[in-house]
């Protein structure tokens, strides 16, 4: 008797082993991103620790290291505004034939933006996860990245890549765009993330077939786009009649460095510090000491966050290297930055402050 298609179990994943080179912009890579999650080491102190033979030691230490290097991402407001914006966008577009809405990111560089970005789409894949348990061949996230100069067939040789679709060589951009198109609906793409859309400049020609080129896709794809960039109104997005559709379609959400100005501001930056600083796994650190110096790492990093998490990150692998293994000013002076953050620094940091860093140097 032949079992109705609607009644059959489905079949388990096949599991492969994903290439260590697979970026987010593909389908093995960003599956690898959606499943994990860093995993706190236990900590080990006074006789078990001593007891470790040195080579146990040295693998203890790697893993206190490797769970530094990763810390877990810390929830931002931005972060907040994209995932509930866009949740709310997703419901509203799903039965919508055409002029869906979407969300872009925007802000200079080092403000979280990508962040943002990906963790939308790892939220909503999880929640996705949660609603279809069994569909294991379901793919709600499609992520992609704007190559620079990208042309139409450039753009939607992206999308096939992140799916792995095999296309022939002599494939023109119409078997690409239909290939994707039918990939998307049968694993279920509701989410497009788009990143890096500064690299779509819409004053050119290229620029301009490459946008609609997107738009074309947002026609044809039943799913809510996102895109995220380095300050999208000053590059142009919104300029011309492209521009003004783009503008008509899509709600801004600003990316931004955290301020100090006011007594809640700081009082948020603290907070930021404080969850940063609890996540962390340090035999010898004392819970507060980065809160204490809020105001230091505020000016240190120009209140941006991917420059906070570096310095962090950077300050927990020494602290570990030297053996202190806790977080210290002096310490954390010895952390590479970024340019941005440096200058940032110059301008916001008392006096005295930047005198005594150029003393240190």
């Amino acid at each position: 008797m032949k079992i109705p298609s609607q009644a059959r179990t489905p079949s388990p994943p096949k599991v492969t082993e994903v290439p260590p080179d697979s970026p987010l912009t593909t389908k093995e890579g960003w599956r690898r991103f959606v499943e994990h999650e860093p995993i706190p080491p236990h900590l080990l102190a006074g006789p078990d620790l001593d007891a470790l033979s040195r080579t146990d030691r040295a693998r203890y230490q790697d893993k206190l290291r490797d769970y530094h290097c990763d810390l877990p991402l810390v929830n931002t407001p931005t972060i907040r505004k994209v995932i509930n914006a866009s949740r709310l966008l997703v419901q509203l577009n799903r039965h919508q034939v055409s002029a869906r809405r979407g969300v872009i990111i925007s802000g200079a560089s080092g403000t979280g933006k990508t962040t943002a970005l990906s963790q939308l789409g790892r939220a909503h894949e999880l929640s996705v996860r949660k609603r279809h348990p069994r569909d294991h061949h379901r793919l709600p996230v499609l992520y992609v990245t704007v190559p620079p100069a990208a042309t139409p067939k450039m753009l939607a040789t992206e999308f096939a890549r992140f799916f792995g679709l095999d296309l022939p060589s002599r494939a023109n951009i119409t078997d690409v765009v239909n290939a994707v198109c039918a990939t998307a609906a049968q694993v279920g793409v509701d989410v497009v993330l788009i990143d890096e859309i500064h690299n779509l400049n819409i004053q050119t020609k290229t620029g301009a077939e490459a946008s609609d080129q997107l738009k074309y896709f947002a026609e044809r794809l039943p799913a809510t786009f996102v895109y995220a960039g380095i300050d999208v109104q000053a590059q142009g997005l919104f300029a011309g009649t492209r521009g003004r559709q783009i503008a008509g379609r899509f709600h801004v959400i600003p990316a931004a460095q955290f301020s100090y100005a006011t007594e809640e501001d700081r009082a948020s930056w603290a907070a930021l510090v404080g969850t940063l600083e609890s996540t962390l796994r340090l035999p010898g650190h004392q819970p507060g000491t980065l809160a204490a110096m809020s105001e230091y790492l505020y000016h240190r990093t120009g209140g941006m966050i991917g420059s906070l998490s570096q310095l962090i990150r950077g300050g927990a692998v020494l602290a570990i290297e030297d053996g202190s293994e806790h977080l210290s000013q002096d310490l954390l002076e010895a952390v590479p930055i970024d340019y941005a953050a440096e200058q940032a620094e110059e301008a916001t940091a008392p006096a005295r402050t930047r005198q005594r860093r150029r003393q240190a140097a």
